[in-house]
């Protein structure tokens, strides 16, 4: 668990750092984005609660309700990579690469949970339970360091 925490929160400062330097303000004239985000947070609680219920015997069914909510995590990534493509020149050097570092470790975790979700779908009746687990707590590392990512900037906007 504490090694969990000590790498979501490594991505949280990298996501942080890259897109801190990317405009703040193009953050906060992205009112539709702002939302979007609070109904990633609904439909997080809203898989967990749908996992939960469901055993190995509804296994399809469950696979069938995780679907949108990865669909929504892609358009998130690719929004957040047009914004920093958007910002690039105004970018300094350094802030490029820590955007660049930001991305590539979005991409592979997004990649982890690729794994995770595969694992899920092809998982049998015995090995559910730990399945369904991996999967969820890979989208909740992801979804997290997002949230925690809006915040932030919510606060670097504010201020």
């Amino acid at each position: 668990m504490g090694l969990r925490r000590i790498l979501c929160g490594t991505l949280f400062l990298w996501v942080a750092l890259g897109l801190a330097l990317v405009a703040p303000t193009a953050w906060a004239d992205a009112g539709p984005d702002e939302a979007s985000f609070e109904d990633v947070r609904r439909e997080m609680r809203e898989l967990g609660d749908v996992l939960r219920k469901y055993g190995s015997e509804q296994r399809d069914k469950a696979v069938q309700q995780a679907q949108p909510a990865l669909e929504s995590l892609d358009r998130r990534m690719e929004a957040l990579e047009n914004t920093i493509e958007e910002n690039w020149d105004e970018m300094s050097e350094s802030a490029r690469e820590r955007s660049r570092q930001a991305m590539r470790e979005l991409r592979r975790q997004r990649v982890v949970l690729a794994e995770k979700y595969g694992s899920l779908k092809q998982s049998s009746e015995g090995a559910w339970e730990q399945m369904r687990k991996g999967f969820m707590d890979a989208y909740h590392v992801m979804n997290e360091t997002w949230v925690n990512t809006v915040r932030e900037f919510r606060k670097e906007t504010d201020d």
